[in-house]
């Protein structure tokens, strides 16, 4: 790993780049009042408050016509929010390993992978046939991914949380778990988390003492 002195420079960058997509999306509410309705926000609030009779909405084929104006748009605005998000996720996964264990395919998967996610739960939202209708179709493709790394895992589950959170208009969950994921893995490697179990503390967490981490 790079030296942890190095640390404050990103951080700082990251931190300003979350406040800075803050702003944006302030900026586009108050001086395009009629955009701020297809922002990709508040759809927790609808998922909420809706009944769990309402899960399966049948539709005439004349709707999809009347609001295809709309949903285009605010699908464009979830994608594109959703890839800003991914982009700091992505400069941790480079901050914190090392330059030989970087892999090019997985991080540019992590990057594209959101845009798919959010793109399936568009079509499946309030629709129980089109879940498991897509479901049956993944499992005949049998898409098959290995990963090098166990730490690997949890991009993939971040990426996977900000599509969801971008296809239900979400993003403000997405900001939120964002933040905390990348927070929560530089403050770990900055204090190399469970490198030295031999400290006072874990010494007498564990038991252990130094010979025990010799054997």
């Amino acid at each position: 790993m790079r030296a942890a002195t190095r640390l404050r420079g990103p951080a700082f960058l990251i931190s300003a780049y979350f406040a800075a997509l803050w702003g944006v999306v302030e900026g586009l509410r108050r001086l395009s009042p009629e955009l701020e309705r297809h922002l990709p926000f508040g759809g927790i609030d609808v998922l909420a408050g809706s009944d769990a009779s309402d899960m399966e909405i049948v539709t005439t084929l004349t709707e999809p016509l009347r609001n295809g104006n709309v949903a285009p748009l605010s699908l464009a605005l979830a994608l594109v929010g959703a890839v800003a998000l991914m982009l700091p996720i992505s400069w941790v996964y480079f901050i914190t390993t090392r330059a030989k264990q970087i892999d090019r395919s997985f991080a540019q998967t992590m990057m594209v992978l959101p845009v798919i996610v959010a793109g399936i739960a568009t079509i499946v939202q309030n629709s129980l046939a089109l879940a498991f209708s897509l479901a049956g179709i993944v499992a005949a493709v049998r898409f098959r991914f290995t990963l090098n790394e166990p730490a690997h895992a949890l991009y993939v589950f971040v990426a996977i949380v900000i599509g969801l959170a971008a296809g239900i208009n979400a993003l403000g969950i997405a900001y939120v778990t964002a933040i905390g994921f990348v927070a929560t893995n530089l403050v770990l490697w900055r204090l190399n988390y469970g490198a030295d179990l031999t400290t006072p503390f874990f010494s007498f967490l564990t038991g252990r003492g130094r010979d025990d981490n010799e054997l």
